[in-house]
C-alpha cells in the first residue's frame, strides 16, 4: 500500500499517516517522538486517562519496540510500566470486557483515550508465565499428541470461562447482514472469486466477543486482551460478533502453528479437544448444535472470515501468500458444492412435506386408507430432514479434510 496525504486532526504528540491500495485503505496515528518525559508528557497531554497509569512527571523512557499490532515501550517511574499504542484505535469496547471479566482475563491496568477511541493501553511489567503456545509446540514437536489434546481442551475451557462471565454484561440479536456485508468486502477487495453468505442462527447472539484470539493469549489459565490486528483498519467493523467467532480465531490459530510445525499429528484429532472444551463451558445457547450446523455457516465461514483476514494483511504489506489462509481457501468451493449437493436431499424432503400437507388439505382423512398417503408422504419429509441435517460437515473437520 502507499502512503497518502492524511489531514485528520490528531491529539498533540501524535503524527496520523494514510496508506491505499488497489480496493484497500487504512489511517494509522503513532506517536511523533518518544525519547523522554517530556515526549510523554506531550502524548498524554490531550488524552483521558482511566485505571492506573503513572504520574506522568516521574516517567522515563527505558526502550522502544513495534510489533504487527503497533509501537511498544517501557517506562521507568516508582516501577516499570508497558506502553502498547493503539496505532489504528479499536471497537470501543476494551474498557467493557476488563469490567466484566475481571476473573478470567489478563487486563491492561489503565490506559489512555482521546475523543472515546482508545489510543494507549498501559501494564504493570511483571514476568508472565509460558504460554499455550509455546507448551502446546513443544508438545506437539515431541510428538506427545495427548498432552497437546490436554492443552487445547484447556485452551478452549478457558474461553468458555471468559465467554461465561461475560454473557450477562452485553448482548444483543445476532446481525448476519452485517456479517455478510462484511465478508462481501472482504471478497470484493480481495478480488475473490468466491461468494459465501450464510443465515446464521438464532441463537448467534452478538456480544463481547474478543475478536481475535490467539494461543499465545491464553497464560495461566487465564485469556490476555490483546490490541486489535491490522486487518481491523483495512476492514472496519460495523458490528459485534457472537461467541463462535472467538472459537474460529483459536482453530485458525491451531492450522496456523500445524502448518508452521508441518506436524504430523492429526490436525482432526487435535481440534476435537479445542471445540470440545469450548463446548463444555460456554453459554448452552452460544455452543449449540444450532450455532455449528454448517448448512447455516457454522464454525467453517468464521474460518473463512479468519483466513481472508490473514490475506488481506498480507496484501496490504506484499508478505506473500500466507499459510495455511489460502490453501485452505482453496477448498472453500468443495466445501460449498458439498452443502449444495446435500440441499438437494432437503428440497425433497420440503417437498414431501408439501405433498403431505396438501393431500390432507384436499381430502381430510377420515379412514385408515385415507390416512396411509399424508403418512408416508410426511414421515418421508421427516427422515428426509434428519438425513439432510446429518450431511452437515462437523465442526472438528476443517475445510481442507471435506470429501
Amino acid at each position: 500500500m502507499a502512503r497518502v496525504n492524511n489531514y485528520d486532526k490528531v491529539p498533540a504528540g501524535f503524527e496520523t499517516s494514510g496508506f491505499a491500495g488497489i480496493g484497500l485503505s487504512c489511517k494509522m496515528m503513532e506517536p511523533s517522538s518518544l525519547s523522554s518525559p517530556s515526549d510523554w508528557e506531550l502524548l498524554i497531554s490531550e488524552l483521558s486517562s482511566w485505571g492506573v497509569v503513572p504520574q506522568p512527571e516521574e516517567i522515563e523512557v527505558v526502550s522502544l519496540g513495534e510489533d504487527e499490532r503497533g509501537p511498544s515501550a517501557v517506562l521507568s517511574g516508582e516501577k516499570e510500566w508497558i506502553a502498547e499504542f493503539l496505532p489504528w484505535g479499536s471497537d470501543g469496547l476494551i474498557r467493557k470486557r476488563i469490567s466484566s471479566s475481571d476473573n478470567t482475563s489478563i487486563s491492561p491496568c489503565g490506559g489512555y483515550y482521546w475523543k472515546g477511541i482508545d489510543v494507549i493501553l498501559l501494564w504493570e511489567s511483571q514476568e508472565i508465565p509460558t504460554n499455550s503456545r509455546v507448551k502446546i509446540s513443544e508438545a506437539m514437536k515431541s510428538g506427545d499428541i495427548d498432552l497437546a489434546k490436554e492443552l487445547l481442551w484447556s485452551c478452549g475451557e478457558v474461553l468458555a470461562k471468559y465467554h461465561r462471565e461475560v454473557k450477562d454484561a452485553r448482548t444483543t440479536p445476532p446481525d448476519p447482514r452485517r456479517w455478510n456485508e462484511r465478508l462481501s468486502r472482504m471478497e470484493e477487495s480481495l478480488r475473490a472469486d468466491l461468494i459465501w453468505r450464510a443465515q446464521h442462527s438464532r441463537d448467534t447472539e452478538c456480544m463481547l466477543s474478543l475478536g481475535d484470539v490467539r494461543l499465545d493469549y491464553i497464560i495461566d489459565n487465564r485469556i490476555r486482551i490483546g490490541r486489535p490486528r491490522r486487518s481491523d483498519a483495512l476492514v472496519p467493523a460495523d458490528c459485534e460478533y457472537p461467541a463462535i467467532k472467538d472459537l474460529a480465531s483459536l482453530a485458525h490459530d491451531l492450522s496456523r502453528l500445524h502448518y508452521e510445525l508441518s506436524s504430523d499429528l492429526d490436525i482432526v484429532e487435535l481440534r476435537i479437544p479445542l471445540i470440545q472444551g469450548w463446548r463444555s463451558g460456554a453459554p448452552e445457547k452460544w455452543c449449540s448444535d444450532r450455532v455449528f450446523y454448517s448448512h447455516r455457516g457454522g464454525l467453517a465461514i468464521w474460518e473463512y472470515e479468519q483466513c481472508l483476514l490473514d490475506v488481506l494483511e498480507a496484501v496490504s504489506d506484499q508478505s506473500g501468500s500466507p499459510e495455511p489462509a489460502v490453501g485452505l481457501i482453496r477448498y472453500v468451493k468443495r466445501y460449498q458444492k458439498k452443502m449444495f449437493n446435500s440441499r438437494i436431499i432437503g428440497s425433497l424432503s420440503m417437498m414431501a412435506g408439501f405433498f403431505g400437507v396438501v393431500t390432507i388439505i384436499r381430502e381430510f382423512p377420515t379412514s385408515i386408507g385415507t390416512l396411509a398417503m399424508p403418512v408416508a408422504f410426511i414421515s418421508a419429509s421427516y427422515l428426509l430432514m434428519r438425513f439432510y441435517r446429518s450431511l452437515s460437515p462437523p465442526p472438528e473437520i476443517p475445510l481442507n479434510r471435506i470429501v
